[in-house]
């Protein structure tokens, strides 16, 4: 048997070729066998058959089939992001332009833990995190954002960037970044709203016992704040976020920025899910307040439509970086950095890194500003418009107007069993994806709106199948 062909080298695109068309259809036939947003019969029927499509997965001889199969078996099995109906969690539909992108990635296959595996992907990764650094750190009305300075931006003397796996990540980093810079007994204060990543950041990391501060109203109490930053001992990282999982609400940044200068305190913003309305001229000044942060989590792979994973840390002072630098000498030689080669280790707590900054590099060029501003304006709108049908309906109640684009809704009257139990049917029957988000000491059903190409009837089916 001769050897199969490889995805890059001179043979690479007449061997990929045939065997994207082959995904294509494969992908094609499992969502109509699928035929909804999510798979019918719950876990044990979609279970049993992946197993029946998949069998022995390692067999003593091949199956040339295998590809087709099990593209085809996992495309059955699957939730899809882009049906109108599945809306439940910041998990959106990716563009086709960053999925091509994400191929040529695959195929090329670069490691960003030294030049030498990724010579244009580590320039592209810097270029990319010096613009998204400008849009996070421009003051409101600052034009500055738009246009690059001239520098060498590997060695920028402003804000800078890491490319991450996601939120989660991205608030682990941020808190190391804190620990190494104020000390060990650095203490967290975070909103009862802040994401659970964070105070599992604060014990993998051996710090203090978080602090959570009340969130009464769904966002961070200033009052409170104020009151734990003048009874905690220091030093201080505060936590605030920009866009909540449940309810996709934005602390009062202006006002937890003001208490942390105030008190001497480093800011943490988690803007993973709203960070993306930065690129909204109509919804940028929610995030008021942003630029006064020293970290910011932003996560593309939500309010971005990046396949997963597409995360970032902003980091006010590049300085602050240095704590992250490390040395092997089959990476980072002396010589071979004193030679201009660039030095990757200290952009990651990881070694082997694939370079995501190519799907975002390739979407941020393509839509340009405007059009992934129009992209989040489209998801917001569709909230409203939802949000208007869940208050128009007798049998319904609305939580709240949406913030971003999540809105939270139950039945009238209905207790939370009864809550809990229309969403696992909905899951079941395959019918429809929602999430769940308890507030007010009430169970509430969360739809979370990704998708731009959502129209009013797509809407009014998801309510449809609610009632």
């Amino acid at each position: 048997m001769s050897n199969p062909p490889l995805a890059s080298g001179p043979d690479g695109a007449g061997a990929l070729r045939p065997l994207l068309a082959a995904v294509l259809d494969a992908l094609d036939a499992g969502a109509r066998a699928r035929g909804g947003p999510l798979p019918a019969g719950g876990p044990d029927a979609v279970a049993a058959r992946l197993r029946a499509a998949v069998g022995d997965v390692l067999p003593e001889d091949g199956d040339p089939h295998a590809l087709t199969d099990l593209v085809h078996a996992l495309a059955e099995g699957s939730a899809d992001p882009a049906h109108p109906r599945c809306a439940a969690h910041l998990h959106c539909p990716p563009l086709a332009v960053a999925t091509a992108a994400d191929l040529a990635v695959c195929a090329l296959n670069p490691s960003l833990d030294s030049w030498d595996q990724a010579p244009a992907a580590s320039e592209l990764e810097a270029l990319v995190t010096r613009a998204l650094t400008r849009e996070v750190y421009a003051p409101q009305g600052d034009d500055t954002r738009t246009a690059p300075p001239a520098d060498d931006v590997r060695n920028p003397p402003h804000p800078d960037a890491l490319v991450t796996t996601g939120g989660t990540e991205s608030n682990q980093l941020a808190l190391l970044l804190a620990r190494e810079t104020l000390g060990p007994t650095v203490r967290l204060l975070c909103g009862g709203n802040a994401h659970h990543s964070l105070t599992r950041a604060a014990w993998l990391l051996g710090l203090p016992a978080p602090v959570v501060v009340p969130a009464p109203t769904g966002t961070l109490d200033p009052a409170a704040l104020h009151a734990a930053l003048t009874t905690v001992p220091g030093p201080h990282l505060v936590a605030a976020t920009a866009g909540t999982t449940d309810a996709g609400l934005i602390d009062p940044l202006p006002a937890v920025a003001a208490l942390c200068a105030t008190h001497g305190a480093r800011l943490h913003i988690d803007a993973a899910y709203g960070g993306g309305l930065l690129f909204s001229d109509r919804h940028r000044p929610k995030l008021d307040g942003l630029d006064a942060a020293h970290t910011v989590t932003l996560d593309l792979h939500k309010l971005g439509w990046q396949p997963v994973a597409a995360g970032l840390l902003a980091v006010r002072d590049p300085a602050d970086l240095t704590a992250l630098n490390q040395h092997a000498d089959y990476l980072n030689a002396d010589d071979d950095t004193e030679a201009g080669l660039p030095d990757l280790l200290g952009r990651s707590l990881r070694t082997t890194r694939r370079p995501d900054v190519l799907k975002i590099a390739v979407t941020l060029k393509t839509l340009g500003r405007h059009g992934l501003g129009t992209l989040v304006d489209q998801v917001c709108d569709h909230a409203h418009a939802f949000a208007a049908l869940v208050r128009d309906h007798p049998g319904l109640e609305l939580h709240a107007e949406p913030t971003i684009s999540t809105v939270l809704f139950r039945p009238t009257g209905a207790p939370d069993t009864a809550v809990a139990a229309i969403r696992r049917r909905l899951l079941t029957d395959g019918h429809a994806v929602l999430g769940r988000a308890r507030l007010d000491g009430r169970l509430w059903l969360k739809t979370t709106l990704l998708n731009p190409h959502t129209r009013p009837h797509d809407l009014a089916a998801l309510l449809a199948a609610v009632a």
